[in-house]
C-alpha cells in the first residue's frame, strides 16, 4: 500500500532540512543554501505518504483502500485556523512543542497547508510541507512537532486505528515502548523499515 498513489506526490508534499533560526515557526527555515531531502528519506524514517484527490475524499476509492489495509476506522475533521480553533495561539503552541504519540499520526490535509517537523537519525530538524492532497503518517514513537505556515489555515482530516488517544507525551519520553520500538526498527537500523499500523 505504501506504493500506491505516489503519482504527483512532490506536488503536495516536499522536505528540507531546517536552519537554526528562532524566528517564526510559521517561516519556511530553509537553510542557505537550500537542502530538499527526497521523500524516499522520510520513508527511510518510517514516514509513509500519499497524493489523494481531496476535492473527492467522501467518495475516493484510494481513500479507501488505504483506510482498509491499514485499520483506519476512525475520522474526523478538523479547521485549525484562528477563527474556527478555540484559544488557537495556545493550542498551536502546543502543537510545535517536540512530542511522540504512542499510535501512528495520520493527517490528510484537505485544504490549506501546513509543516510537521520531524529528526533524521542524526537529530537534524526535516520540514515536511504538505499541502492540499497530501496524506502523512508518522510512526508511533518518532518525535515530532507540527505548526502551521504563514497562511494559517489548515483542514485535516485525522485517522486513527480504533478509538483517538491524542495524548502528545513531550520530549523526552525515550523510555516508553512505542519509542524504544521506533528506534530500534528505524534509528538503529539506519531507516528503511517500514513501521506497520497499530
Amino acid at each position: 500500500m505504501e506504493n500506491e498513489f505516489q503519482d504527483g506526490k512532490e506536488q503536495v508534499i516536499q522536505a528540507w532540512y531546517m536552519d537554526d533560526s528562532e524566528e517564526d515557526q510559521r517561516l519556511p527555515h530553509h537553510r542557505e543554501p537550500k537542502e530538499f531531502i527526497p521523500l524516499a528519506k522520510l520513508s527511510e524514517l518510517g514516514v509513509v505518504s500519499w497524493n489523494l484527490n481531496a476535492d473527492n475524499w467522501e467518495k475516493d476509492e484510494n481513500l479507501k483502500k488505504i483506510r482498509e489495509a491499514r485499520g483506519y476506522s476512525y475520522v474526523d475533521i478538523c479547521d485549525v485556523c484562528p477563527e474556527k480553533l478555540p484559544n488557537y495561539e495556545a493550542k498551536l503552541k502546543n502543537f510545535f512543542e517536540e512530542h511522540l504519540h504512542t499510535d501512528e499520526e495520520i493527517r490528510y490535509c484537505l485544504e490549506g497547508s501546513g509543516y510537521f517537523d520531524v529528526r533524521d537519525q542524526n537529530e537534524q530538524w526535516i520540514r515536511i510541507a504538505v499541502k492540499k492532497g497530501g496524506m502523512i503518517v508518522l510512526p508511533a514513537g518518532m518525535y515530532h512537532r507540527f505548526t502551521l505556515d504563514s497562511d494559517n489555515y489548515i483542514k485535516a482530516m485525522r485517522l486513527f486505528v480504533g478509538e483517538p488517544i491524542w495524548t502528545p507525551y513531550n520530549r523526552p519520553h525515550d523510555h516508553l515502548p512505542a519509542r524504544k520500538e521506533y528506534v530500534d526498527k528505524i534509528i538503529n537500523r539506519g531507516g528503511s523499515q517500514t513501521v506497520e499500523a497499530r
